[in-house]
């Protein structure tokens, strides 16, 4: 069982940049009056709020979990909201997390401080009528047990914190979850363990396949975010998850990576996601999600920014509310008329159109539609060539890629899921990593980026020169091993191809494959003279996910070639709008 086969390494306590100004073991129930204010750059709460510190929560197998809840005064029953993650519960005024909102451009003085990291805030909630729940959930800091990294053990132990809160004097019994990242991809777990008394999620921005998304995205063994992520956080007294050392021994799928996988077709919950086409992490995990969860009742909404300053907006703030306020609270208010999908159009040059309405994504207007590569023209063309053209590049030699252009006469729209179909063949190799990425190129060739937070310091621009794609928008990229080519019949569409990742098929010399390659889904507006360029290559062509971590070197050699026309009529599959 998935339970036998993980790998713990010894946890340590929390650092000094991860410790917050309550971060203090120190169980009791106290009033903050209004105005209070927990540390000088974060602002004052604006109503009393009960703040029962370190309360013991029982696992139903024996292990006690410790929370900080904040709550309204007064007898009133309220309904509360759930914060999970392995980030210390009085994490908001650390150094490391005021250093994550300066990295992005974001005033500690839009919240209170009391806020798990990526989660939602009690000054505001409280205020609302809503308490707010933040666990140090299992493992971490100084709740007992070994902790986990994304698995169904997070739905388990959330389920029986949600559980015990419904039945707590203060709680009206409905319970729901909101944040971002780690506190949106433990949502998918809980969802699909149906706790009794969860009433809705609201999952802004998360994996959902730890395989897939996190450690080995297109059967590569990329794992520095993974390692970071695992290192960084998960402090505690016991043990943590060595996901790094999992992915070296178990390279492919089995039964521990199917249990970071949440079983999607038993969330029936209502549930508002939030997504963005920019996130590499969070991007193929999010839109997976929602379209393979089994709510009746679930909204998508593709921002054009980045998660953290959207999720902290204040008319985004009043939205939420307003949805909680419909399955919290039982309001008969005017949510439910909100379209079920509003998407962004990306134009790359600040003319960017946002919360378009839907009923699906893509939208119907949206027509899957093949533009052939063409190897002696290097161009992109609606038609397949007649001769088989090969084109070609050596893995060690620069420039490692070949791309193919296409231009536009009129104003043209590209959203949805877009995918790459390729006949590859490797010389001197038994196997290719091949990256691809969709670039917007303006009517002089220049290739168009667009920073997705509102810090636009030099320091941003060092970042993202190669590398921090969260914080800078380049195009749609896609990557896979080819000897991982295995195509999953049961989940793979003809807009989404998803991958076995539980077979391996070296190449034989001479041999010619044909591929299915998943890039990110898009919303683009290419106006009339701009060009799409698609490039393939034999390295990362983005860079890193995140600052200052481990960057995937490919395991590249020899010569990789790229089939077009005739009989191996490789194709760039492409969402257009018709008008």
């Amino acid at each position: 069982m998935s339970e036998d086969m993980k790998i713990y390494l010894p946890s340590s306590p929390l650092p000094a940049p991860r410790t917050g100004v309550l971060t203090a073991f120190d169980p009791g129930t106290r009033t903050l009056e209004a105005g209070f204010q927990v540390a000088p750059p974060f602002k004052p709460i604006p109503v009393d709020i009960v703040f029962e510190k370190d309360v013991a929560i029982a696992l139903r197998d024996g292990v006690t979990v410790h929370a900080d809840i904040f709550r309204p005064v007064g007898p009133e029953k309220v309904p509360v909201i759930v914060a999970y993650s392995p980030y210390g519960k009085a994490q908001g005024t650390s150094p490391s997390v005021m250093g994550v909102f300066g990295l992005v451009g974001l005033s500690n003085s839009i919240v209170s401080g009391l806020e798990k990291f990526e989660g939602p805030d009690p000054a505001f909630w409280v205020e609302q009528g809503y308490a707010i729940c933040n666990p140090d959930i299992r493992g971490v800091v100084d709740s007992d047990g070994d902790s986990v990294l994304w698995d169904r053990q997070d739905g388990r132990d959330a389920y029986d914190i949600i559980e015990w809160l419904a039945e707590q004097e203060w709680c009206t019994g409905k319970v729901g979850m909101s944040g971002t990242s780690y506190l949106a991809a433990t949502q998918w777990f809980t969802g699909a363990e149906q706790p009794p008394h969860l009433a809705a999620i609201n999952p802004w921005e998360g994996v959902s396949d730890v395989y897939r998304d996190l450690v080995m995205r297109g059967g590569m063994p990329d794992i520095g975010f993974g390692q970071q992520l695992q290192n960084g956080s998960f402090f505690g007294r016991n043990r943590r998850e060595n996901i790094v050392a999992e992915v070296e021994q178990y390279p492919l799928i089995n039964d521990l990576w199917a249990n970071k996988i949440p079983d999607f077709e038993r969330i029936t919950v209502p549930a508002y996601v939030v997504a963005s086409y920019s996130n590499t992490l969070h991007t193929a995990g999010t839109f997976r999600a929602w379209r393979r969860m089994a709510s009746e009742q679930k909204w998508l909404r593709v921002h054009n920014s980045q998660e953290w300053p959207d999720y902290y907006d204040e008319d985004n703030q009043a939205e939420l509310l307003q949805f909680f306020d419909r399955y919290l609270k039982d309001e008969q208010n005017d949510w439910d008329k909100t379209p079920r999908v509003r998407y962004s159009l990306l134009d790359l040059e600040g003319g960017d159109r946002v919360a378009i309405a839907a009923d699906q994504f893509p939208p119907a207007e949206a027509h899957s539609t093949k533009y052939y590569l063409n190897g002696r023209t290097r161009t992109l063309d609606t038609a397949a060539p007649t001769d088989d053209v090969p084109t070609a590049y050596a893995a060690a030699s620069n420039p490692n890629a070949v791309s193919f252009l296409t231009s536009f006469d009129v104003e043209t729209v590209l959203v949805g899921y877009p995918k790459a179909h390729l006949f590859v063949e490797a010389r001197d190799a038994d196997d290719m990593d091949l990256f691809v990425l969709i670039q917007k190129l303006d009517a002089h060739g220049t290739p168009l980026e667009a920073f997705t937070t509102p810090n636009r310091s030099a320091i941003i621009h060092d970042l993202t020169d190669y590398g921090a794609t969260i914080l800078k928008y380049k195009g749609s990229d896609g990557r896979l091993r080819v000897s991982a080519r295995n195509l999953d019949s049961a989940l793979s569409t003809e807009e989404v191809p998803a991958h076995t990742f539980d077979v391996v098929e070296k190449l034989a010399p001479g041999q010619i494959v044909d591929i299915e390659i998943d890039l990110l889904p898009l919303g683009l507006v290419f106006y009339p003279g701009e060009q799409l360029r698609f490039v393939i290559s034999a390295r990362n062509l983005l860079g890193t996910m995140m600052p200052g971590i481990q960057e995937f070197v490919p395991a590249n050699s020899g010569q990789h070639v790229i089939h077009t026309g005739g009989e191996h009529a490789s194709y760039l599959q492409l969402p257009v709008q018709t008008r």
